[in-house]
Protein backbone atom coordinates (compact mmCIF):
# COMPACT_ATOMS: atom_id res chain seq x y z
CA UNK A 1 0.00 0.00 0.00
CA UNK A 2 1.26 3.52 -0.68
CA UNK A 3 1.13 5.68 2.19
CA UNK A 4 0.90 9.61 0.88
CA UNK A 5 -0.47 12.15 3.27
CA UNK A 6 -1.56 15.45 2.55
CA UNK A 7 -1.15 18.16 5.24
CA UNK A 8 -5.05 19.29 5.31
CA UNK A 9 -6.71 16.59 6.66
CA UNK A 10 -5.45 14.67 10.07
CA UNK A 11 -2.81 11.61 9.36
CA UNK A 12 -4.97 9.30 11.29
CA UNK A 13 -8.01 10.26 9.16
CA UNK A 14 -6.43 9.86 6.27
CA UNK A 15 -5.07 6.32 7.59
CA UNK A 16 -8.85 5.37 8.10
CA UNK A 17 -9.66 6.64 4.81
CA UNK A 18 -6.58 4.30 2.94
CA UNK A 19 -7.13 1.10 4.88
CA UNK A 20 -11.13 1.54 3.96
CA UNK A 21 -10.62 1.77 0.31
CA UNK A 22 -7.88 -1.02 0.18
CA UNK A 23 -11.10 -2.97 1.80
CA UNK A 24 -13.71 -1.70 -0.30
CA UNK A 25 -11.55 -2.19 -3.64
CA UNK A 26 -10.92 -5.96 -2.80
CA UNK A 27 -6.99 -5.15 -2.22
CA UNK A 28 -7.87 -6.43 1.57
CA UNK A 29 -10.34 -9.27 0.69
CA UNK A 30 -12.23 -10.09 3.36
CA UNK A 31 -10.58 -12.38 5.76
CA UNK A 32 -7.41 -11.00 5.27
CA UNK A 33 -4.97 -10.38 8.35
CA UNK A 34 -3.73 -7.13 8.68
CA UNK A 35 0.25 -6.45 9.44
CA UNK A 36 0.79 -5.48 13.22
CA UNK A 37 0.17 -2.22 14.45
CA UNK A 38 3.78 -1.62 14.55
CA UNK A 39 4.54 -3.22 11.04
CA UNK A 40 1.39 -0.84 9.54
CA UNK A 41 2.61 2.15 11.86
CA UNK A 42 6.37 1.84 10.26
CA UNK A 43 5.18 1.24 6.36
CA UNK A 44 3.26 4.14 6.75
CA UNK A 45 5.95 6.08 8.79
CA UNK A 46 3.84 7.27 11.39
CA UNK A 47 3.47 6.94 15.02
CA UNK A 48 2.28 3.53 16.20
CA UNK A 49 -0.15 5.51 18.70
CA UNK A 50 -1.97 7.16 15.38
CA UNK A 51 -1.94 3.52 13.45
CA UNK A 52 -3.78 2.14 16.33
CA UNK A 53 -6.26 5.06 16.50
CA UNK A 54 -6.84 4.12 12.96
CA UNK A 55 -7.58 0.63 13.31
CA UNK A 56 -9.58 1.22 16.13
CA UNK A 57 -11.86 3.40 14.07
CA UNK A 58 -11.97 1.14 11.51
CA UNK A 59 -13.57 -1.51 14.14
CA UNK A 60 -16.28 0.89 15.52
CA UNK A 61 -17.15 1.00 11.85
CA UNK A 62 -16.97 -2.63 11.51
CA UNK A 63 -14.65 -3.63 8.84
CA UNK A 64 -12.11 -4.71 10.93
CA UNK A 65 -12.00 -7.34 13.77
CA UNK A 66 -9.44 -8.43 16.52
CA UNK A 67 -9.14 -11.84 17.74
CA UNK A 68 -6.91 -11.71 20.82
CA UNK A 69 -3.76 -13.97 20.23
CA UNK A 70 -3.90 -13.73 16.05
CA UNK A 71 -4.46 -10.21 15.24
CA UNK A 72 -6.75 -8.07 12.80
CA UNK A 73 -8.71 -9.38 10.03
CA UNK A 74 -11.19 -7.53 7.34
CA UNK A 75 -14.49 -8.63 8.48
CA UNK A 76 -16.18 -11.45 6.23
CA UNK A 77 -19.10 -9.85 6.91
CA UNK A 78 -19.72 -8.33 2.96
CA UNK A 79 -22.74 -6.66 3.35
CA UNK A 80 -20.86 -4.05 5.43
CA UNK A 81 -17.84 -3.79 2.99
CA UNK A 82 -21.01 -3.20 0.51
CA UNK A 83 -22.49 -0.17 2.80
CA UNK A 84 -19.35 1.50 2.99
CA UNK A 85 -18.52 1.30 -0.59
CA UNK A 86 -21.81 2.66 -1.58
CA UNK A 87 -21.29 5.45 1.38
CA UNK A 88 -17.79 6.09 -0.48
CA UNK A 89 -19.34 6.32 -4.28
CA UNK A 90 -22.43 8.67 -2.91
CA UNK A 91 -19.74 10.88 -0.73
CA UNK A 92 -17.33 10.87 -3.78
CA UNK A 93 -20.44 11.59 -6.63
CA UNK A 94 -21.67 14.61 -4.33
CA UNK A 95 -18.17 16.12 -4.66
CA UNK A 96 -18.36 15.62 -8.15
CA UNK A 97 -21.54 17.11 -8.06
CA UNK A 98 -21.03 20.05 -6.41
CA UNK A 99 -17.71 20.75 -8.61
CA UNK A 100 -19.76 21.03 -11.55
CA UNK A 101 -22.57 22.76 -10.25
CA UNK A 102 -19.67 25.18 -9.71
CA UNK A 103 -18.96 25.14 -13.41
CA UNK A 104 -22.84 25.46 -13.52
CA UNK A 105 -24.05 22.33 -15.17
CA UNK A 106 -27.23 20.89 -13.37
CA UNK A 107 -28.04 17.37 -13.44
CA UNK A 108 -29.22 17.20 -16.80
CA UNK A 109 -25.99 18.84 -18.09
CA UNK A 110 -23.95 16.24 -16.04
CA UNK A 111 -26.19 13.52 -17.50
CA UNK A 112 -25.62 14.83 -21.06
CA UNK A 113 -21.76 15.23 -20.49
CA UNK A 114 -21.21 11.82 -19.27
CA UNK A 115 -23.30 10.03 -22.36
CA UNK A 116 -21.01 12.32 -24.47
CA UNK A 117 -18.45 10.39 -23.23
CA UNK A 118 -19.89 6.44 -23.31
Amino acid sequence: MEWVFRSELPIYSQLVEKIKLGIVSGALPPGTRLASVRELAAEAGVNPNTMQRALQELEREGLVFSQRTAGRFVTEDVSVIDTVKRDLARQQLERFRKAMGELGYDREGIMALLKEEE
